[in-house]
Formats: structure tokens, C-alpha cells, sequence
């Protein structure tokens, strides 16, 4: 893997868990919403955490878009899911969250799962940029 896909992979984690950690901070600001006032989800979209956990969510989709372009699904999201420890981090540091060692727990092996899936190869279709044909329709 080169530099720059590292770098979306990164991206991908990042952004998922700034973006969250940042939502949540701004919707437990807001208080509880319902989708039966519509009122109430613009009310929420107007808190500047939400709109700044919105953008950093764009960056993820977009960082994640890129990542499905050249790598498999079975790839990018076991080794994206580092992202998963940085939200228990984030939650912890930023949010004052209490994790518990179990939490913990989890959050290592999702560590060591997402070592094993960084040594194994990014593409088992062995196609690359624009050879994958478009799944065929049937009417």
C-alpha cells in the first residue's frame, strides 16, 4: 500500500470518529429529538457540533468513496474499523465517557483484527482502476 491510500484509510477513520464524537457532543446539547416534529431535526442541525460532526461525516463518505474505488469491501471496512478505537478514545478524552475495561477489551481486539486485515492484500479481484466491469442488469 502506498502513502496515499494509508492516508484515505486514515482519512476514513479519522473522520467517522471526529465526525461522531463531535455529533454527540452537539446532540447532547440539543436534548432528544423526534422525527415526528420535524421541528425538532432542524432545531438540531442548527447547533454548531452537529453542523461540524455533518461536514467531518462528508469527509469520512468521501475518504471512504475513494477507498471502495480501488480496494474490496472485505478490505476497507475491517481495516478502517480502527476507527472504532479512536471513538472509545475520543468518547473517554473529549466526552468524559466512562469505558469499562471490557470496552477495552474489545477495543484491542479490534486492534489486532485490524493488524491481520493491514497484512493481507487490498484487491482479491485482481482488477485494477476502471477493469471492474458493471454488474449486469436484467430485466
Amino acid at each position: 500500500m502506498n502513502f496515499r491510500r494509508g492516508m484515505i484509510l486514515a482519512g476514513v477513520a479519522f473522520f467517522s470518529s471526529a465526525g461522531d464524537t463531535v455529533l454527540s457532543a452537539g446532540m447532547k446539547q440539543v436534548g432528544e429529538i423526534s422525527l415526528s416534529n420535524l421541528f425538532t431535526v432542524f432545531h438540531a442541525v442548527s447547533n454548531p457540533f452537529v453542523l461540524v460532526g455533518i461536514l467531518l461525516l462528508l469527509g469520512f463518505f468521501s475518504c471512504y468513496l475513494t477507498a471502495l474505488s480501488w480496494a474490496d469491501l472485505t478490505y476497507v471496512l475491517p481495516a478502517t474499523s480502527i476507527g472504532y478505537c479512536l471513538v472509545a478514545v475520543f468518547g473517554k478524552v473529549f466526552l468524559h465517557e466512562q469505558v469499562t475495561p471490557l470496552r477495552w477489551l474489545g477495543v484491542f481486539l479490534i486492534a489486532a483484527g485490524v493488524g491481520f486485515v493491514a497484512q493481507s492484500p487490498h484487491n482479491t479481484t485482481h482488477q485494477h482502476g476502471g477493469e471492474n466491469p458493471a454488474p449486469e442488469v436484467r430485466s
